[in-house]
């Protein structure tokens, strides 16, 4: 293949993996409405004593049970099948690119835009060789196609030479790392969330969302993601510093990139902290996790997008 025909290839399987993870996304929704929880009615006898002895009085309640829908399950498994897709098509399209361009596919926005896409596929399609998490699947689309169309959108730019500061290996040590981790927090994110909304139906002693474990276990899960991103996240943060050491000469210059980077990994710090502290399990660690997350798309979209600095290479 030439250049041209290579830069085809590799949009075009970018654009079939956005059109897999919607028919993907549709599928996880009809499932998500399918476990929709259903009103019953139980009858239960309970003996009640009398001037002449006892009788039994039927006594009607209503319960809450979840729906048992055979088109729901075969809808998770459809969406789970086209997600598999959805992910080999993006993989395609970004190595496609790299060949494309010559080197490893995350130079700029756009580049790296489309390989967080696949690190958020990655993350959630890891999980689920171990664990259920059909029920997670449309909250791992919808962010993985919102960031597919941003990049195709409005961060879409030709495959060019790296500027002198990107021609390093530590652009691949460095911004790998930080890949990985964009999966990882925004499954924590995911999982945080729907803690939060399972929490308020809890306490209010309601049924909670069909399908979704209870919010103490998605707590759970929130924390062992994180615990495994963390430290990959401090050393994606103390690699870019040694990157900038040799880029610029200095090892930190509390650029916006920087600081934004040291933020989130404070915020990340402290939700383990407030992990490890009684009183920080429930809900107000989940609110940590969620404000890491969003301090990581800042980090992410508004200091490349917005902000002029060392680390302006977005050519948008």
């Amino acid at each position: 293949m030439n250049a041209t025909q290579l830069a085809g290839a590799s949009n075009a399987a970018v654009y079939a993996s956005m059109l897999t993870l919607t028919f993907a996304m549709v599928s996880f929704a009809i499932s998500f409405a399918a476990g929709r929880r259903r009103i019953g009615m139980t009858q239960t006898q309970v003996p009640v004593a009398a001037s002449a002895g006892s009788t039994a009085v039927l006594i009607r309640s209503v319960v809450d049970a979840p729906t048992d829908d055979q088109a729901g399950r075969r809808s998770a498994n459809i969406a789970m099948s086209l997600t598999w897709l959805g992910f080999v098509l993006l993989l395609a399209g970004v190595v496609l690119r790299g060949v494309w361009a010559g080197r490893v596919p995350w130079g700029n926005m756009y580049e790296f835009s489309i390989t967080a896409a696949l690190g958020i596929l990655g993350a959630f399609l890891i999980v689920s060789l171990r664990r259920d998490v059909r029920w997670l699947g449309l909250f791992i689309v919808i962010p993985t196609l919102l960031t597919l169309g941003l990049a195709v959108t409005v961060l879409y730019t030709e495959g060019a030479q790296l500027v002198p500061a990107l021609k390093s290996y530590w652009l691949s040590i460095h911004v790998s790392a930080a890949i990985i981790c964009s999966g990882a927090f925004t499954l924590a994110a995911a999982t945080a969330g729907l803690s939060l909304v399972q929490s308020r139906s809890e306490l209010r002693g309601k049924p909670g969302l069909a399908k979704v474990p209870s919010a103490d276990k998605l707590r759970t899960l929130t924390y062992r993601v994180l615990a495994f991103a963390f430290p990959l996240w401090t050393f994606a943060v103390v690699a870019g510093a040694i990157w900038a050491e040799n880029a610029w000469g200095r090892y930190w210059g509390w650029d916006p990139k920087e600081t934004w980077a040291f933020i989130t990994w404070v915020i990340y710090a402290a939700y383990l902290h407030a992990r490890s502290t009684v009183g920080w399990r429930g809900d107000r660690a989940s609110w940590v996790a969620i404000a890491g997350w969003t301090a990581f798309i800042i980090n992410y979209f508004g200091v490349n997008i917005f902000i002029n600095s060392l680390h302006s290479y977005s050519g948008v």
